[in-house]
């Protein structure tokens, strides 16, 4: 498991290297001082676990998370106890207190390993493919529609749009949720607030800051964020 350090205090992420030491299942892909150089890694190394401050110069923790299209396994790591509720509430795994101890350390690792074991279960599970039908409804309409008709969901605060025909009913659902079930091969997780059906797309040309836009038969557009734009892109060609 590829994890990332992420402190505005060497000395911290010192200490946490060393702990993480004798967790064999780790592999420290790198370190950040800041939201801005983590952004960054988050996007080239694709970690699959953060250790995160929450206080550091410019945006905080919190912020990062918010600009991420996906968001890994986080650990929070602070000196502060105020932030606890708010961490829960963005699914952080676990929440330490500095100094960082080697047995708290071995409590969070055994929340990740366990996180882990269930992500894998579910991916073993049989996802929802093309051929399959989903049940949507909103308020008193109701709709048995095929995954194939649906060409775009957009993610709309708690509730997702699905589009389809001329139809775009809102389920109250998180687009994280929803791309877990869906088939990859099928659709795409285009950004943070989008994910396309493949089979829809029409065209694609280059967009800014190495993202790119694609147009969807029936004429909707979604922006695929620079993140994903590589992956997307290895997908669609031969």
């Amino acid at each position: 498991m590829k994890a990332l350090i992420i402190d505005d205090e060497r000395l911290a992420r010192k200490e946490l290297v060393k702990l993480l030491g004798e967790h064999s299942s780790v592999e420290i892909a790198g370190e950040a001082a800041n939201a801005d150089e983590a952004e960054q890694m988050i996007n080239e190394l694709n970690p699959d676990l953060l250790f995160l401050d929450i206080q550091m110069p410019g945006r905080s923790g919190f912020q990062l998370l918010e600009s991420l299209d996906s968001v890994p396994y986080v650990v929070f790591t602070t000196a502060y106890d105020e932030f606890a509720m708010k961490a829960f509430e963005v699914s952080a795994l676990d929440y330490l207190l500095k100094p960082i101890t080697p047995e708290r350390l071995a409590e969070a690792m055994h929340k990740v390993s366990d996180k882990e074991r269930m992500k894998s279960a579910r991916t073993r599970d049989k996802k929802l493919g093309l051929e399959d039908q989903v049940f949507v409804k909103d308020g008193d309409r109701c709709w048995f529609v095929s995954l194939a008709s649906i060409r775009l969901f957009e993610s709309d605060g708690n509730y997702i749009k699905v589009y389809f025909d001329t139809n775009r009913p809102m389920i109250h659902k998180s687009l994280n949720a929803l791309d877990e079930k869906l088939d990859e091969r099928a659709f795409f997780r285009a950004s943070r607030k989008h994910i396309i059906n493949l089979s829809w797309v029409e065209s694609i040309e280059p967009w800014f800051n190495g993202g790119l836009m694609v147009k969807l038969k029936g004429g909707d557009k979604v922006e695929v964020s620079r993140r994903q734009a590589a992956k997307f892109k290895d997908m669609m060609s031969l």
